[in-house]
């Protein structure tokens, strides 16, 4: 099957997300560092919100358990742009490309629905995509959720098989598959355009 379609998650792939780059410099202690970010605010509570549970609800959530941390919680979001490193070049790059290419390209990201719209603002890469992102906190659903898929595929009328999907999620890269797509698993060493021409696609 001809390859029409490339799905790009954000984290990872575009974006160099990670509360460690605020974190760092707050605890100025790596043990003490990871122990928070391990036990107290991790990632499956960070995960609910980009389920659709709201920042201050989440917060609250995590401040009534752990009220010794209250401080440290309540920094989480209020310091989430610092968090938000920067765009990943090389991927980025690639991404340029594609947009002179007759491909189409979508947006399939787990974010939260109130924290995205500022990566949109500070990145002009997201224009590429037109408009044609599916955001697990504005759908309340969240990758490794095969609905997920369903949404995007639904919604711009595309198909799994003629389709490409890059994520740097082992889980999420496993369903994407038993769902019919052809997939790139991206790591720090991934170089997408090799990646993306032993799949065919000529940039």
């Amino acid at each position: 099957m001809k390859i029409k379609n490339i799905i790009f998650d954000f984290g990872g792939v575009l974006m160099d997300w990670n509360p460690r780059y605020f974190f760092r410099d707050y605890f100025k202690d790596d043990e003490k560092m990871e122990y928070f970010l391990e036990n107290i605010a991790q990632d499956e509570w960070n995960i609910e919100q980009d389920r659709g549970r709201t920042l201050a609800e989440g917060t609250e959530i995590q401040v009534k358990k752990f009220p010794e941390w209250e401080k440290e919680i309540r920094a989480y979001y209020d310091n989430w742009t610092v968090m938000l490193k920067s765009d990943i070049p090389q991927n980025v790059e690639v991404l340029r490309k594609l947009k002179n290419t007759d491909y189409h390209l979508f947006g399939l990201t787990n974010w939260s629905a109130e924290t995205f719209p500022y990566a949109l603002e500070n990145y002009d890469f997201f224009q590429i995509f037109d408009g044609k992102i599916v955001v697990s906190g504005t759908e309340k659903l969240i990758k490794p959720d095969p609905k997920i898929w369903y949404v995007l595929l639904e919604r711009y009328n595309i198909q799994a098989n003629e389709s490409v999907f890059i994520d740097d999620n082992p889980k999420n890269i496993e369903m994407a598959q038993s769902l019919g797509f052809e997939t790139i698993q991206v790591t720090p060493e991934t170089n997408l355009e090799q990646e993306l021409a032993g799949l065919g696609i000529k940039l």
